[in-house]
């Protein structure tokens, strides 16, 4: 299986919102524990290994990418 990374949403915007729901009235801890159980719940429905180390390996790149915050300095990448 190959990772799709073309627009596949047929709702993106109510996706977006119900995502942000997912955060509402969570703290920090909840909402990065909420995420990773989505991230989970998604990886075992796709199932593919190969693909979910495709996804990890744009995800990351994405984030090493971006540029840094209020100007700080990015540290390198391990």
């Amino acid at each position: 299986m190959t990772l799709n990374t073309q627009p596949n949403l047929a709702r993106p915007d109510d996706f977006y919102e119900a995502l942000i729901d997912m955060h509402r009235d969570l703290d920090d801890a909840q909402s990065q524990s909420a995420n990773a159980q989505l991230i989970l719940l998604l990886a075992n429905h796709i199932g593919d290994h190969a693909t979910l180390l495709e996804a990890i390996r744009y995800a990351r790149e994405g984030v090493i990418d971006m540029p840094a915050r209020n100007g700080e300095a990015r540290p390198l990448a391990a």
